[in-house]
C-alpha cells in the first residue's frame, strides 16, 4: 500500500497513523499497542531529543464510527517512527518522509511583512543582549523538552550552528591570534561578527518551534542582510548610555530581550 502524504489547513504536511502501519506491513494486531508506544516514545527530533507534542507532531483524528484510535502525524514525526519499526520497508518509507521534509522546507516563503521584519529581526539582532536573551530562551525550550536535563545542550549547538569552540579556536590559532579563555561570542567578534547575527537569529527561531532547517534558514539570510547593511554588534549588556546604542526597533529589540509574545514575534506564528 503507497504511504498519502496530506497537507493540513495550515499548510502542514502529515501522515495517518493508520496508513503509515498498513504501509509497514506491521502485524494488524499489534496495531493499538504499537500506536500508543508511538506517541509516548522518545525520539531523536530536530530540535533535540524527546517526546512527541500534542498539535504539534501529531493530532487525534476522528473516524465516524471507528473504534480504532487514529492520529495525524507530521512527516517528521512519522519519518521518525518507520525507522524506529522493524519494518523490512522502512527504510523506503522513511527516505520518502525525508524528501516531503526538504520539499516542505523549500516551499517556505517569507510574506512581504516577514521580510520587512527580517530587516528590523537583523539590526536588533546586532545588540549582544538580544543574542543571549534568544539563546536563553533557546535553552530553556530544550530543557524543557528533554526533561529538563541539558547534558546534549552543547553537542546539539554545534551541530546546529555548525561550528564548536574548538573549531574557532584553531582559526584563531590560523589567524595568528590566542582564543585561550575567550568565550565563543569574544571569538567571533574577532573572526565574524555577523555569524553572531545568524546564530542569535536561529536560537530565537528554534525556541519558537521552528525545525533547524527552516531556523538555519532565516540564520543565513539574516547574517547575508547584516553584511549588506553594515550591521555593526555592540555589547550593551554593561548599561551603556541609550545614546551610544545603534539605532534599532525598540518594539523589536523590547519582545528579544523580555522574551514577550508581542506585535512582531506574532507575525511568525
Amino acid at each position: 500500500m503507497d504511504l498519502q502524504v496530506l497537507v493540513s489547513k495550515k499548510g502542514t504536511r502529515v501522515v495517518t497513523a493508520s496508513n503509515l502501519y498498513i504501509a509497514l506491513e506491521l502485524p494488524q494486531s499489534q496495531y493499538s499497542k504499537q500506536l500508543s508506544r508511538w506517541i509516548t516514545d522518545t525520539y531523536e527530533f530536530n530540535n533535540g531529543i524527546r517526546r512527541p507534542e500534542r498539535m504539534k507532531d501529531f493530532a487525534r483524528r476522528s473516524v465516524a464510527g471507528s473504534p480504532v484510535p487514529d492520529y495525524y502525524l507530521a512527516v517528521e514525526f512519522a519519518k521518525l517512527v518507520a525507522l524506529r519499526s522493524n519494518s523490512k520497508k522502512k527504510l523506503k518509507y522513511a527516505k520518502y518522509l525525508f524528501s516531503m521534509e526538504e520539499q516542505s522546507e523549500e516551499d517556505a516563503r517569507l510574506n512581504t511583512d516577514q521580510v520587512l521584519a527580517m530587516l528590523e529581526l537583523t539590526k536588533a539582532m546586532g545588540l549582544v543582549s538580544c543574542q543571549t536573551a534568544s539563546e536563553q530562551r533557546h535553552l530553556d525550550i530544550y530543557e524543557e523538552r528533554n526533561d529538563g536535563k541539558p547534558n546534549q545542550w552543547w553537542k546539539f549547538r554545534e551541530k546546529l550552528l555548525g561550528y564548536s569552540s574548538g573549531k574557532l579556536q584553531s582559526e584563531m590559532k590560523k589567524r595568528g591570534k590566542s582564543g585561550n579563555g575567550k568565550s565563543q561570542r569574544q571569538m567571533l567578534m574577532q573572526l565574524d561578527k555577523h555569524e553572531m547575527v545568524r546564530t542569535g537569529v536561529i536560537d530565537l527561531f528554534m525556541s519558537m518551534g521552528k525545525t533547524a532547517s527552516y531556523a538555519r534558514k532565516l540564520g543565513d539570510l539574516a547574517k547575508s542582510l547584516a553584511k549588506e547593511l553594515s550591521v555593526d554588534v555592540f555589547d550593551d549588556r554593561s548599561g551603556v548610555p541609550a545614546a551610544l546604542l545603534p539605532n534599532v526597533n525598540k518594539q523589536v529589540a523590547g519582545e528579544l530581550k523580555n522574551n514577550t509574545a508581542g506585535e512582531f514575534l506574532a507575525i511568525w506564528q
